[in-house]
Formats: C-alpha cells, sequence, structure tokens
C-alpha cells in the first residue's frame, strides 16, 4: 500500500469523484496531519512560525467557518503511538470534521473565507491524508452526535 501525503488534491479522478453526491446524511472527514517544521508562506512572507502553528490559524478560523456550512469539529488530537501497522513516518496530528454531506464541504472550500484562512494551511502542512467517512446508522452514539438524541 503506498501512502502519498498531499496538501491540495492533483488526482484529476480524485477531484471530479468528490464533486459528485457523495452518500447521504453527514459525513466525517478524518484528516491525518502532518506538519512542515517551519511554516512557509507561498507569497514569501517572512515567518518564524513552526508549521502546526501557521495550521493552528487556520484551523481557529475554521472553527468559525464550519458552522456557516452546517459541519462542526468533532475531534483534534496529538498522534503518539503507532499501536499497528507501519508506516514510514507518522502523522502528527488527527482531525475530524462534520458536515451535512459532501456538498457542504465542497461549498465551504470554495469559499472565499476559507480561501483566505487557507495560506496557514498551505503554510504549516508538509502533507495530509483526508478520509470521507459515514457513521453506521446502527451507532448506538450516532444519534447524541447529531444532537438528535431525546
Amino acid at each position: 500500500m503506498d501512502v502519498v501525503n498531499q496538501v491540495f488534491p492533483t488526482d484529476p479522478e480524485q477531484m471530479k469523484a468528490l464533486m459528485e453526491t457523495g452518500p447521504a446524511g453527514p459525513i466525517f472527514m478524518v484528516n491525518l496531519l502532518k506538519f512542515k517544521d517551519r511554516a512557509a508562506y507561498e507569497d514569501g512572507r517572512a515567518s518564524d512560525l513552526s508549521g502546526r502553528d501557521a495550521y493552528m490559524i487556520y484551523g481557529r478560523a475554521v472553527m468559525d467557518i464550519l458552522p456557516k456550512f452546517g459541519g462542526r469539529a468533532i475531534f483534534a488530537g496529538d498522534v503518539t503511538h503507532l499501536s499497528l501497522g507501519k508506516v514510514e513516518e507518522l502523522w502528527d496530528e488527527v482531525a475530524i470534521a462534520m458536515y451535512p454531506e459532501r456538498a457542504a464541504m465542497v461549498r465551504m472550500s470554495m469559499s472565499e473565507e476559507w480561501r483566505a484562512a487557507a495560506v496557514h494551511r498551505s503554510a504549516g502542512l508538509k502533507g495530509q491524508l483526508n478520509i470521507e467517512t459515514v457513521a453506521s446508522p446502527e451507532a448506538p452514539w450516532l444519534k447524541t452526535l447529531l444532537g438528535l438524541a431525546s
């Protein structure tokens, strides 16, 4: 299994699939994040930020943007240990965001507000994997997570 971290999608087939309707109901995007040692801004601005610090600027902005598209942050945490399997290099952080459907995530990532924040994402990320997941309808915690439990 080859693993290729990326900052932006480049595979035309992946991009085409991303524009399709996607699964019904909410999606949970699992983000496996690898940070640069030092932030490097594409516009050449000087920065003494670490890659993680630059990404955190982006992350704080996304926390405000997500609800505008029906989404929300579910989890973020540092990777501390690989318990099973092998990879050449571990990711630094795992983050999970929920969107009401794939199209909401796409709309958010095309918004001017997101694009303005994304300069910090690009500056801080060495690469990442984005994995779209859906919860099983039988999952006992799903209604609670979505705020539908009574």
